[in-house]
């Protein structure tokens, strides 16, 4: 079979892999003859037809697959072109596709072919060429197999920057049904495996600074959603699990697409995007808001809102807490009010340092005031002396979300690494404000990407 076709089956067999994602990781071009470097500000060369910025060669070594899971395009069952690259083929692929400034980087991952061991030596033999023959010094991102041995997942360790271990979906109750052949025990087992790499690694490199790194930008984890019956709660008390035990970088997750006709998967007309943008949206509450699962979903309400997006409806259900006053209110109050992000947040607590804010400051900062002015004031009044209700609110709200909610996609496809490059939405600086309270200053920033 020709490169081409390979590339053309293996190409599309990885689209189902979320992972265009920013590298996490800083490592120079050393001056030994090794080609390219990783940047940590993120992966940043092409973008998508969606807006997401892409520049990974993104493929599979293989779609042979001892498996048969029911969700899975890949299953042994299923009857669709099959295709396999040697580690020698993949790393020249690589390479000729960098110095050719398609890519950035290398996202691989495999099927299972005859077992765990034999493809994950077939994965690390491919990054060796890579790293040592080639001297390549970019980002790469591999996929860790569920029951290989643990001295292939530390070899991997030390040849990749980012490694993962797909918990493919979120209980063992729907790997029984789904992909009998897995375990939960089997996916966590190498997660606690790399974690502890992690750690241990950090404490060698502070006393030795030249020790090899091992996954320098963390692990992360893939769900597939929709597949199984397990509702949002569940699903996003599992992520907060993994992020507290695991220390995860990131939990992905993948909308499930129907690929089967098997009685136990759902009939579905169209992949649930709205629900994966709900537990995305949830999932960075988690990570940088300062929110628990349990304050965003529990037992009574474990499933999001479609109108409304998780923090505005946490904010609806604690109307108690509001108004907050944002020359007085603590950091992590901030943080929770409806229309100020991280940044913004951030924002108001050094500027306020300066000067009393007011609601045409708050806008030059960066707050969306059509969310916020209903939960905050200004020395004690709200913006245009609002007179608020609870049904006020949540009407103004829901009007503001209609224009949010994101379309649900009709066909899935395989993103491209050379659609047009759509316009970018650029939000500005706080800086003018806190010297001469000018109107801010409005200059195009490089994508990034969330690590």
């Amino acid at each position: 079979m020709e490169l081409i076709e390979k590339l053309s089956i293996l190409g599309a067999a990885a689209k189902y892999d979320a992972a265009c994602t920013s590298s996490g990781v800083k490592r120079r071009s050393k001056r030994d003859g090794g080609i390219g470097n990783a940047v940590s500000c993120g992966i940043c060369h092409s973008f998508a037809s969606d807006g997401r910025c892409i520049s990974l060669l993104k493929v599979l070594l293989t779609n042979y697959c001892i498996y048969d899971c029911k969700y899975c395009i890949n299953r042994c069952s299923n009857d669709v072109p099959r295709a396999a690259f040697t580690p020698e083929e993949i790393a020249d692929l690589t390479i000729n596709f960098y110095v050719r400034n398609y890519i950035e980087g290398l996202f691989l991952s495999s099927a299972v072919v005859k077992n765990p061991d034999y493809t994950m030596e077939l994965l690390c033999r491919a990054l060796e060429i890579l790293r040592y023959r080639y001297r390549f010094n970019g980002y790469i991102h591999a996929k860790t197999i569920p029951g290989a041995s643990p001295q292939l997942i530390e070899k991997l360790g030390h040849l990749a920057d980012r490694i993962s271990v797909n918990i493919e979906l979120p209980s063992q109750k729907s790997l029984n049904l789904l992909a009998p052949q897995k375990s939960k025990d089997a996916i966590l087992r190498p997660m606690g495996q790399i974690s502890s790499s992690i750690a241990q690694n950090r404490q060698e490199l502070a006393l030795y600074r030249h020790a090899t790194q091992f996954a320098p930008a963390g692990q992360s984890t893939q769900m597939i959603i929709g597949a199984s019956q397990e509702s949002d709660y569940q699903i996003l008390s599992l992520t907060a699990g993994l992020y507290k035990k695991y220390g995860l970088k990131r939990v992905f997750f993948s909308a499930y697409v129907p690929v089967g006709t098997d009685p136990n998967l759902p009939v579905v007309d169209k992949p649930p995007l709205l629900r994966e943008h709900r537990l995305y949206q949830a999932d960075w509450l988690l990570r940088f808001y300062g929110f628990d699962a349990e304050e965003i979903l529990n037992e009574k309400s474990p499933n999001f809102d479609p109108l409304l997006d998780p923090k505005c409806n946490w904010a609806m259900k604690n109307l108690h807490l509001f108004p907050v006053d944002v020359n007085r209110a603590p950091y992590e109050m901030l943080l929770r009010v409806p229309g100020i992000g991280v940044k913004s947040a951030q924002r108001i607590r050094t500027a306020r340092r300066v000067r009393s804010l007011d609601f045409a400051g708050l806008k030059r900062i960066g707050v969306v005031l059509r969310r916020a002015r209903f939960f905050i004031t200004v020395n004690g009044k709200y913006m245009d002396d609002l007179k608020v209700s609870e049904s006020f609110i949540l009407q103004n709200l829901l009007s503001d979300a209609k224009n949010n909610i994101p379309i649900e996609a009709e066909n899935q496809r395989q993103l491209s690494l050379f659609d047009e490059k759509p316009a970018l939405d650029v939000k500005s600086d706080v800086c003018a404000f806190l010297t001469e309270g000018s109107a801010e200053k409005k200059e195009a920033q490089p994508c990034r990407t969330a690590v």
